[in-house]
């Protein structure tokens, strides 16, 4: 049977199973809302049911990001695309109420922002016939079949920016079961902009359309392009006044079990440089009540960031438990060691934002798809990241960066430099990409 025949009964068949499953979806969907874990007042949204009316004039364009993370790297595309074609209705979807509370405000003021429908037939169909996108923009990896087959079957143009597919994703796609269904998804796409060769490779080797394939760079080099709400600037900049005297590094992005490495570090740090200050920022916000908790029951000082508490004489440890600020808490700090890389299992995060803060960057070897980056950077400048192993090679990395101000500038500047050169033009890229792909295809 040949490859496309073979998807289109896939495909049959996952839609069959996905409204066979609604009710069950939608259980789960009210058990999550009750959990907090779903907008209480705009979770509907999810079923396709829109809060806000549609523009009535002009073509819409519909990006989608899952998380906060894509939808921060969406962000500076949607701003070009309203300077250069004010003409168009933008519309952007997420899927987390994490994401929501921060791009809500960070999003210019005439774009709409809903969150994504699930991929069921009935959300499905309810929010493309709703809102009636003429293009659709996706965000690195979100490739749900409804969403896919039902705009090809409206005749809407589909783009993948930043595109990429894990290890663990490309395996089981490339599976001889589901291989004739990512073919058949990828076949639908105008435009696929990955993030490296490798990504590159891997779409093609998934039978992606070789002409569909273009580079753009990666997004996530266009942190400049954030402006720092009014209020959170007054915050850092408060901050910034109070380590002004101290000697201070972030572990940042950190995830279960790396506190421990970096608590670790740190004792050993206070015995050479009493007057030290680490800024520990957990993934999720929670993680990092948890910690001051612990840290509190065992006598130490710690201001936590979400109730603005000065950094008192004897306090050395500052916990970020808030989102959306990462960028900007980077300013406070000389050295940025990047989380998420220390232990097996993990993937690494974003060093772009530390890089393009002058901060001297250090990061594990558990990096998943953001090896490309630091072997980008590296690769311009050897010093601009620097890879450690465990809690000793932290300690010892961090140890020479303290008691050499010369190393210590070195590699913040290698790191900035790294960063600028890799970021000069990565938005206009894209966004000449998606003018060419999505606006001179017809699509319907």
């Amino acid at each position: 049977m040949a490859v496309v025949p073979k998807g289109e009964m896939l495909y049959k068949i996952y839609r069959t199973l996905s409204y066979g499953l609604s009710p069950l979806i939608h259980l789960h969907l009210h058990w999550r809302r009750l959990r907090g874990l779903e907008h209480p007042i705009r979770w509907r949204e999810r079923l396709g049911q829109p809060s806000l009316p549609r523009p009535s004039a002009g073509p819409l364009l519909w990006f989608h990001a899952v998380s906060l993370g894509e939808g921060m790297a969406a962000i500076p595309v949607i701003k070009f695309c309203t300077q250069r074609s004010p003409g168009i209705n933008i519309l952007m979807t997420t899927t987390t109420v994490s994401a929501f509370e921060v791009l809500k405000d960070r999003l210019p003021v005439n774009v709409i922002y809903q969150f994504a429908p699930l991929d069921t037939p009935a959300a499905m169909d309810a929010f493309l016939g709703y809102w009636k996108p003429k293009w659709i923009v996706i965000m690195e990896n979100e490739l749900w079949p409804n969403l896919i087959m039902g705009a090809s079957r409206l005749g809407i143009c589909l783009a993948l920016l930043n595109a990429r597919l894990s290890a663990k994703s490309f395996r089981h796609w490339s599976r001889p079961l589901l291989f004739p269904l990512i073919s058949l998804l990828l076949s639908q796409f105008s435009l696929i902009a990955p993030l490296s060769n490798v990504q590159a490779i891997h779409f093609q080797l998934l039978q992606a359309p070789p002409f569909c394939i273009n580079f753009s760079g990666d997004l996530k080099y266009a942190v400049n392009e954030y402006d720092l709400l009014k209020e959170d600037a007054e915050h850092i900049e408060y901050l910034q006044k109070q380590l002004s005297q101290k000697q201070v590094w972030m572990a940042a992005s950190i995830h279960r079990g790396e506190e421990e490495i970096i608590l670790g570090v740190h004792n050993i740090l206070m015995q050479s440089h009493p007057d030290i200050v680490t800024i520990i920022v957990p993934r999720h916000p929670l993680h990092g009540k948890e910690i001051a908790k612990v840290l509190n029951k065992g006598g130490l000082n710690v201001a936590l960031r979400s109730q603005h508490k000065k950094l008192i004489p004897g306090t050395s440890i500052y916990l970020v438990d808030t989102l959306g600020e990462l960028r900007h808490l980077y300013k406070l700090t000389p050295i940025a060691v990047i989380g998420g890389s220390f232990l097996p299992g993990l993937a690494g995060h974003n060093i772009s934002e530390a890089a393009a803060a002058g901060c001297a960057v250090l990061t594990g070897h558990h990096i998943g798809h953001f090896s490309h980056m630091v072997r980008e950077m590296q690769q311009l400048n050897p010093l601009s990241v620097m890879q450690v192993s465990g809690k000793l090679e932290l300690e010892k990395a961090l140890g020479e960066l303290f008691a050499d101000a010369k190393i210590l500038e070195s590699r913040q500047n290698a790191a900035k430099e790294a960063f600028h050169s890799l970021s000069t033009a990565v938005v206009s890229s894209a966004w000449d990409l998606l003018d060419f792909h999505l606006s001179r295809n017809k699509c319907r």
